[in-house]
């Protein structure tokens, strides 16, 4: 039988039951925290990778919105050379698996780079000028945030083109005729409109990227995943570890969704 939404009840004014369902789970979960032994001593380690996980997610996130804005406007230009980079930049990267790119980055890219480096630089370390600017080596957290940078800019690159192109044609050659150059164009006329489309599905990724951080644990970066393997290996304490793990990582996401979505409507209503 096909489902048709109904005409006098819509899904917005529906009291959320799932949210009051999981706000209950929380409390008895943190009860059983606070009044079991085993489940204290996991929280108590796993807890300190959360601020790793956190740093990891911002900083890769805002580097990642930043080169995928980037990499949109090369999209976007006159240039077929530089639109053939952008389109070349995009499909290669969104076809790798973000754990496939973790391991590249972390034993192929990241070595070239480092070696790159050092290799221009060469004529300076010689002449004795920049030797303590010589790179020996990138930390394996570093390493992880250009693996996360990169995979999540050729998505945002897509969301800033498709925000971009939902612009009225109309108002940009409005704004010609008065004679605003490209740049003001794009900061009184397109961003202000195409943020509004932008911004619901780039926070999605926002949240997607706090759940693909675990994946950085593979490099041994102590994020809560990591600190949650390291414990359950040491205890065997399987259950209540991950149990533990997974109730922090939705803390994380549910509360961070919740905060964007009130954003959005915020965005909406001005």
């Amino acid at each position: 039988m096909a489902l048709r939404p109904s005409p006098d009840r819509h899904v917005k004014d529906d009291y959320p039951w799932w949210l009051v369902a999981l706000i209950t789970i929380g409390i008895v979960l943190a009860v059983v925290i606070v009044a079991n032994d085993i489940y204290a001593q996991v929280f108590r380690t796993v807890v300190n990778g959360v601020g790793v996980t956190v740093f990891v997610t911002l900083v890769a996130f805002v580097l990642a919105t930043v080169l995928g804005l980037g990499i949109c406007l090369l999209g976007m230009a006159d240039s077929q050379v530089l639109r053939q980079i952008a389109r070349f930049y995009i499909e290669i990267i969104r076809g790798i698996p973000i754990l496939v790119l973790l391991f590249y980055v972390a034993f192929v890219g990241a070595p070239a780079l480092v070696a790159g480096y050092n290799f221009l630089i060469s004529p300076l370390v010689t002449s004795g000028v920049a030797e303590p600017i010589l790179v020996r080596d990138l930390s394996l957290m570093c390493r992880a945030i250009i693996a996360l940078t990169v995979g999540y800019s050729s998505f945002i690159a897509e969301i800033f083109r498709a925000g971009f192109q939902s612009v009225d044609l109309g108002q940009i050659e409005a704004a010609k005729a008065l004679g605003l150059s490209r740049y003001r164009r794009f900061r009184s006329v397109v961003f202000p409109q195409a943020i509004r489309v932008i911004f619901p599905p780039l926070s999605n990724d926002f949240v997607s990227m706090v759940k693909d951080s675990s994946l950085v644990s593979v490099l041994g970066v102590a994020d809560i995943t990591q600190m949650g393997k390291v414990y359950a290996a040491g205890s065997f304490r399987f259950f209540e570890t991950y149990s533990i793990v997974t109730y922090i990582y939705l803390i994380l996401t549910i509360g961070l969704s919740l905060a964007l979505r009130r954003t959005e409507k915020w965005m909406k209503s001005r």
